[in-house]
Formats: C-alpha cells, sequence, structure tokens
C-alpha cells in the first residue's frame, strides 16, 4: 500500500525518537540533544546522539544516522511500508492511500507477477518437455541436480516464437505487462513474440526475492551467449546482484560478500558450501551495487578469473574513489579457472583458502602497476611510481596511504619520501580540488572550516544576511555537494527561521545526507559565518597561487615568454589580493 505523503510527514512529527529509542536501548536526556548506546554496534560509552525536535539521530561510533522511519527500518527488520504503517498505529495516525503513488505499486506488483509466472512456465519446461533435453543435458553436464533446479529456478525457454506469450495470456497477464517487463516484444506483423527462446533460463530476483528478470544462455545457434531482460520499471541492472535473494542471510552472518563473474559462478559456490556470491547482471560492478553489499557487509571479496581478463574487472574498477566503509579484496584463483571451475575440479578446500586469505584490493592494483614497469632502470621505476601513487590517491584515509606508500617504496627500491612527495598532485582532483570524498577523514586544512559553514547554513543562521557564500569556497568534493544539499533546503527561508531538517533530510541515504545528519546533531556554538568565509576565501586564493606557480614551473620562458609573463602577472595580482585579505582580518 502507498500513503500520502502529508500522512507520512504527520505520523513523523508526531513520533518522538527518543521514545522510540528508549524501548530498545539505554538513553540519557541532556538538553534538547540526548545520547543513548546505539544498537547497530557494539558499544558501553553512548555515541549515539538523538534529537527529538528534528527527529534525527546519529551515532558518532558506527556513522550510522536517518530518521524516526529508518530507524524502525533497521531496528526492526521493515520496508518502508510497514515502517510507516507500525508507527501510524502507534501515533493514533488514519492513513490514506496516495492514488499515484498506488498506481505505480500497483504496475510494479503486476510486472512481477507477470514475470513470476514466466519462471513457474520456463522451470516447468525444463523439467518435462522433450525439447529442453539438450538443455537438462547442459545443466547435468554442469553437475545440477533436481535440488539445482529447484533452489535457482531454473527453465528452458523453447525456441518458439510465442508459446511463453500463449501461455501468460491464459493465465490472465495483459499484454502490457508483457511488454513492459521485458518477457515479449513486437513482431514486424505488430503482434506480440517471447524474447527469449531456445535457451537456459537462470531467473534474477531482487533483495526482497521478487522475479523482476530473466539472465538467459543460448544452447545452440546465433545470438550472444548471455542475453539479459531488458530495463524496465522492475528490472535495473545497476541496482540487481544475481544471488543476494539468496546469500544475504549468509553474508551477515559471515560478514563477507564474495562477487564472482557469471550466474553459475553463483551456483558453484553455493554448491561449495559457500552461500555468500552474488554476480551482476551483464554489467560491471559499479557503485549502486556496493550500495547495495554494505547493508549486509562491509568486507567484499572479488572472485574472478585470474587472467587478464578476469581480475582485470577488479584492477579496472572504481577509479574515482575507494568507498572508504569498505573493505574491498581480492581473491587469488588459479589461473585461468573461475569459481565455477575449481568446483568442477573439486578443489573446493583450495576456493575456501582463496576467500579468507585475499589481499586488500589496493594492495593487488599497486602490485599489478608497478608490475608492468622496468625495475631495473630509473625511468622504470619513476613510472612505475608515477602510476602506483595515482591508485594509492584514491583512498580516503591518509594512514592508509602512508602505508601504501612503504609498500611502493618497498617495491620499487624508491625511497619512502621520494614516493610521498610524489603524492600529494595525485591528490588533487581536475579542478584542483582535494580528491578526499570520505567526509569522515577530515584529511584537508579547510575541511573543518567547510563543515562548520555547513552548520551555519543548516541553522539557517540570521547573519547569513550579512556575508555571502559562494559554492567554490567549499574546495572537498563531500563538502560541497552537501552544501548544494543544504542551501537548497534554506532556499527562499529568512535568515534566523528554522527549516524542518527532520522532514528534509531525515531518511536521505547518500553521503549528503550522511554528512549534514551529523552536522545538525553537533551541539558546539553556531560560530560566526563572516570568519569562517574568510578563512575560505583565503584558501581560496591559496590554491590559485599554488596552480598558478605549478603552471609557472611547466612554462619555459625563453620559447613562451607571453605566456609565461601573463601566468607571471596573475601570480602577482594573486599575491596583492592574498595581502589584502589578511589585512582586511
Amino acid at each position: 500500500m502507498a500513503y500520502s505523503r502529508e500522512d507520512i510527514d504527520e505520523v513523523r512529527d508526531k513520533t518522538d525518537l527518543v521514545e522510540l529509542a528508549g524501548e530498545i536501548t539505554k538513553v540519557k536526556r541532556s538538553g534538547r540533544s540526548t545520547m543513548a548506546v546505539c544498537p547497530f554496534h557494539s558499544e558501553k560509552t553512548p555515541s549515539l546522539s538523538i534529537d527529538g525536535a528534528r527527529g534525527l539521530y546519529h551515532c558518532f561510533g558506527c556513522g550510522k544516522s536517518g530518521d524516526v522511519y529508518s530507524w524502525v527500518r533497521e531496528t526492526q527488520g521493515l520496508d518502508f511500508t510497514e515502517a510507516v504503517e507500525f508507527l501510524a498505529r502507534r501515533a493514533g495516525v488514519t492513513l490514506k492511500v496516495d492514488p499515484l503513488a498506488a498506481k505505480r505499486r500497483g504496475e510494479r506488483e503486476s510486472l512481477v507477477e507477470a514475470t513470476e509466472v514466466a519462471v513457474g512456465f520456463y522451470t516447468a519446461r525444463l523439467k518435462t518437455a522433450a525439447d529442453a533435453g539438450p538443455a537438462r543435458s547442459y545443466l547435468r553436464g554442469r553437475g545440477y541436480d533436481a535440488d539445482v533446479v529447484e533452489t535457482f529456478s531454473l527453465g528452458y525457454s523453447p525456441d518458439a516464437w510465442d508459446e511463453l506469450v500463449k501461455h501468460m495470456r491464459g493465465k490472465g497477464i495483459a499484454d502490457k505487462a508483457m511488454l513492459r517487463s521485458g518477457l515479449a516484444s513486437r513482431s514486424r506483423k505488430g503482434g506480440l513474440i517471447d524474447r527469449f527462446r531456445g535457451r537456459v533460463m537462470f531467473p534474477i530476483f531482487d533483495v526482497r526475492g521478487d522475479a523482476v528478470g530473466f539472465g538467459a544462455r543460448v544452447l545452440d545457434g546465433e545470438g550472444p551467449k548471455y542475453l539479459n531482460s531488458a530495463e524496465s520499471p522492475i528490472y535495473h541492472k545497476s541496482r540487481l546482484l544475481y544471488g543476494l535473494n539468496w546469500a544475504k542471510s549468509e553474508i551477515v552472518r559471515k560478514d563477507t560478500a564474495v562477487v564472482v563473474e557469471g550466474y553459475t559462478d553463483v551456483i558453484a559456490m553455493h554448491q561449495a558450501g559457500m552461500p555468500v556470491a552474488v554476480a551482476t547482471c551483464g554489467t560491471a560492478l559499479g557503485e549502486e551495487h556496493l550500495d547495495l553489499l554494505r547493508r549486509f557487509s562491509e568486507r567484499v571479496v572479488f572472485a574472478f578469473d585470474a587472467d587478464e581478463a578476469g581480475v582485470g574487472a577488479a584492477l579496472r574498477g572504481f577509479d574515482r574513489s575507494v568507498p572508504g566503509d569498505l573493505d574491498l579484496r581480492v581473491a587469488a584463483l588459479p589461473d585461468g579457472k573461475d569459481p565455477a571451475d575449481v568446483v568442477a575440479d573439486g578443489e573446493i578446500e583450495r576456493l575456501r583458502l582463496a576467500v579468507e586469505e585475499s589481499q586488500p584490493l589496493l594492495k593487488v592494483r599497486i602490485e599489478s602497476e608497478v608490475s608492468k614497469f622496468n625495475l631495473d632502470e630509473p625511468e622504470g621505476r619513476g613510472k612505475a611510481v608515477r602510476a602506483a601513487v595515482g591508485v594509492i590517491a584514491l583512498h580516503p584515509d591518509p594512514v592508509v596511504r602512508n602505508e601504501y606508500a612503504g609498500l611502493v617504496s618497498r617495491l620499487t627500491g624508491v625511497d619512502a619520501a621520494v614516493v610521498r612527495d610524489s603524492m600529494r598532485p595525485a591528490r588533487r582532483s581536475e579542478q584542483g580540488r582535494p580528491a578526499d570524498v570520505a567526509p569522515s577523514e577530515a584529511t584537508t586544512a579547510t575541511y573543518r572550516t567547510e563543515s562548520e559553514l555547513l552548520r551555519v547554513v543548516l541553522a539557517n543562521d540570521e547573519r547569513l544576511a550579512n556575508v555571502t557564500i559562494t559554492p567554490d569556497l567549499f574546495s572537498n568534493e563531500s563538502t560541497a555537494s552537501a552544501y548544494a544539499v543544504a542551501s537548497s533546503i534554506v532556499q527562499g527561508l529568512t535568515p534566523g527561521s528554522a527549516p524542518n531538517l527532520g522532514k528534509a533530510i531525515g531518511a536521505e541515504d547518500s553521503p549528503e545526507g550522511r554528512l549534514l545528519r551529523k552536522l545538525a546533531l553537533d551541539t558546539a556554538p553556531i560560530p560566526d559565518p563572516q570568519d569562517l568565509v574568510t578563512i575560505l576565501e583565503r584558501a581560496k586564493v591559496d590554491r590559485r597561487i599554488e596552480d598558478v606557480r605549478r603552471d609557472l614551473q611547466k612554462v619555459d620562458q625563453s620559447t613562451d615568454e607571453q605566456g609565461y609573463s601573463e601566468l607571471l602577472q596573475q601570480l602577482i595580482a594573486l599575491e596583492q589580493e592574498k595581502r589584502h585579505l589578511r589585512s582586511d582580518a
């Protein structure tokens, strides 16, 4: 059921988060804020801050944050709709259905129903139909017995034009649902034909266990080896992981998720007694997949084919950032073998050890980069260091970066201090900003000041009327993104009037939302915004001066006198601006 925004907001406003938290953990009120023992991680000293007035919480220990709805979802294991209904009963609010939202929810249910009918059709066809003989032979050849077929709902799509379409019409499934779910398409004559024909079918389920699509392997004939469902309202490959519906409980218990390359690898690991494997659905592993996995574990192991094509997928991934809250690792498999091959060869213990002894992704990437160069020559060592520090610079933790600088030094024979010096330019983004993306690390000189200015903006302090805040004051990617959200929250409000932060950022599960909740619950006095802006204006000029100086070093005055002169004039003007800002302080 889908409910109106007004009812959802009313339930939120009528729910006392402090009282709600007190039902499952120890709380201690202190003025407007309340500190509590965090139920999301083991601790004895309270580190969870709760602002009952705004309905927000943030743990300064584990980083969990949210509003009344996320609290109930996390502690009670409910989805959003169930959380609304739970809190509405508690608050005595009668819920009304939002017709538009109900329509969207109704469409999803109809598409899931159509897909589940198709799953049943394909599975029955595999088990009993004469034309499915080659499919049964293929599966037996992979060691799949009847239990595997039943567990994973494997099937066979007949090599005919409209067998599924006719079956679904007989089950009362509308043509529109077949088209929208990607199970059928229009023929040249305008009729409906099956999308999948003559293939072994691997149904794909979302994390809730709803059937949303298929991966289909060809047996004979032309066409791609694997054909996946087309994008649809229920099938988004960038947000789906094959096998997660079966693996999620074991992933939580083992605190490890293993990402493999294909559907058969997932099944092989289940057969080997390691039901913690998932695979992408015909696309590269991306940040949204990691967002899905981090709900269940912080440890993610890549177990791909050890050849260049396989492990390369892990080594090339996440070129823009390394998620600081995830422990990304690589399992070393035998050359030329994927997990399904290892299991088929009876080397289950070897696969288990490869996962247990997996190496950090950054370490594997660094070693891979260094191995590409001739370390017997100074030029080769220089190239190796530059390539390696480009990888290290992606990590938000300065301690980790320092440790890996030592590793590069040992691998290349280059002094560790030189490696660390080489890392500084790599830590700059294309715009000359620090590349940090994890706000909890606070590794840049202006990060704290930028965070304090965000607190002023969130409070909509009346002194904001006398200062000018521009986006370029925020040199960290995380605070710059958070400023865009914060400024939109207070836009149109009179300085001094408090924004409804509980409604604006209460349940937003994004890096910006988590950072803003953390800052909103900081009880320190709000600083003077003009002081903060002045500090950041100076820092902005300092960054520009550093950039111009770097450009000057690259220009040969003897061959480009005009370019050199222009840069020198820019530098002089910036130095004057810097002195002006200092004298105004």
